[in-house]
């Protein structure tokens, strides 16, 4: 098996060579024959072409008529002149084959005849026959006169320069391709050391690493992509020590966050117990006294209810906190609209006492993943923030709808628009721009936690004025009714 990769380079690269090796020697051994061919088909053509216009002419000069009896009568001073004229060896035959003269006739006789056959069925024909470096053709084709078949001519001609060449140029060809061969394989010998070398280096210093060690460092005095990757590791070695130290503070400030976290939670147990020691005291003293006591009563009932109102409010903040840091993706497939318009039914009495309305337009099967309490928390800040800054009088519009595969919420109410930069800073904890606040106990918290509910559901929300009118729009991901 092969296993190191210098190893599937070298013969990957043998492998091509051989093939593109054989491939050209093939490729260009066919070109070479098949221009051959072409050569000595034109060549007997050309034979052909000037032997019969030299048997029409004899025929004439003998005032012959043309017939095979007088082609026969012929034979002797044809085979003499077309030998020194084509400097080929010449035979004349009758019509069915029989020789009548021939310029050698050993040359013709013992050898194949398959051309002779074909010039007797009336086709011309040529056979090639080679003997070590010696190429010799057999032609012969019926002679026709005016439409009259009159005998048979073949010819023996030496085509041994033309394929003593072909051999010359297809074995220089082959060394060369050899050479050629040689040098690239050695040169992908010298290429596959010269890229495996550095890669070994880098396969030796990654097994340090891994083995913990990382004061490994690699330099190849190369500019190429070896060279740029030798840079990248020790880079990245770098990055890895840096982690590291990054990892070590961090687990220190781990330690110290978990040993606030222990001072925190002691700090909050005693503001929790702090107000509860004193309420129950009240309350065991106006159990035991009861009513008798106007002054203390009123005193002690007084003091519970402020104390009382204290623990409500930490435990809401507490609570707040514990849900902003901790988080609980436990969303199911819940009716957003069906939400929205239970929170406008109940906030409609709200509405009244500030002397407004509440239109709403919400669509049916608005089908989400969610936490329906934090939907619903979501719907009352939003409405509730719309009542308190609306205009006097004002109807809020409340629509729900599905467009695009997605919920869209739009809360509208006429009011006074803000600065232009005031808008992004909205979701602000604390900020209430330029509006008046309203309502005692209203810090800004609003906003802030609406823009955290619509985070924790994957949604987005953009807050604008047009024509006077507050608009806050609200898009979630659309559940299809089928969904899981």
């Amino acid at each position: 098996m092969l296993r190191t990769i210098k190893a599937k380079f070298l013969l990957g690269f043998f492998l091509i060579f051989i093939l593109s090796f054989l491939v050209l020697n093939h490729t260009v051994k066919e070109t070479i024959w098949s221009n051959n061919q072409k050569i000595v088909t034109s060549d007997l053509v050309d034979l052909k072409k000037n032997s019969t216009v030299y048997v029409r002419q004899a025929f004439l000069i003998n005032q012959y008529s043309i017939s095979e009896f007088y082609f026969m009568d012929m034979a002797d001073e044809m085979v003499n002149d077309l030998t020194h004229a084509t400097g080929s060896e010449v035979s004349v035959y009758t019509v069915d084959g029989v020789l009548l003269s021939s310029s050698e006739e050993t040359l013709f006789s013992g050898k194949r005849d398959d051309d002779l056959k074909q010039a007797i069925a009336g086709e011309s024909a040529y056979h090639i026959t080679y003997k070590q470096d010696q190429a010799e053709i057999r032609f012969s084709y019926p002679v026709i006169i005016d439409g009259t078949k009159v005998g048979i001519l073949r010819f023996a001609k030496d085509f041994n320069l033309l394929y003593q060449q072909s051999s010359g140029i297809l074995n220089f060809i082959f060394y060369i391709a050899l050479l050629i061969f040689g040098i690239a394989f050695l040169f992908s010998y010298i290429l596959s050391g010269h890229i495996t070398k550095p890669i070994i280096k880098l396969t030796e210093a990654s097994s340090e690493i891994k083995k913990g060690n990382l004061d490994v460092d690699i330099h190849f005095n190369r500019q190429d992509e070896i060279g740029r990757l030798a840079e990248n590791f020790n880079d990245m070695i770098n990055k890895i020590r840096d982690q590291i130290s990054t990892i070590e503070r961090d687990r220190d400030q781990l330690k110290e966050l978990n040993e606030q976290e222990k001072r925190f939670f002691d700090n909050i147990t005693h503001e929790l117990k702090t107000p509860l020691t004193s309420i129950i005291g009240y309350a065991k003293m106006i159990k035991e006294k009861g009513d008798a006591d106007h002054t203390f009563f009123n005193k002690g009932m007084n003091h519970i209810v402020e104390e009382s109102q204290r623990l409500h409010d930490l435990v809401i903040k507490l609570l707040e906190v514990s849900r902003r840091t901790s988080f609980s993706h436990s969303f199911e497939r819940v009716d957003a609209g069906e939400i929205l318009r239970d929170v406008c039914e109940s906030m409609a009495f709200r509405a009244e006492r500030y002397k407004k309305n509440i239109d709403c337009e919400i669509e049916n099967n608005l089908y989400m993943s969610g936490q329906p309490d934090r939907l619903r928390q979501l719907f009352i800040n939003l409405i509730d923030n719309a009542i308190k800054y609306s205009s006097s009088f004002s109807s809020i519009l409340v629509k729900a709808g599905i467009a695009e595969d997605s919920i869209h919420f739009r809360f509208e109410n006429p009011s006074t628009p803000l600065e232009t930069d005031q808008y992004s800073k909205l979701f602000q904890p604390f900020y209430a721009g330029t509006h008046k606040i309203t309502e005692e106990g209203s810090v800004g918290l609003g906003l802030s936690i609406v823009k955290t509910i619509v985070d924790e559901h994957g949604g987005t929300i953009t807050i604008s004025n047009t024509d006077e009118h507050i608009v806050v729009n609200v898009e979630f991901a659309y559940m299809e009714e089928n969904s899981s």
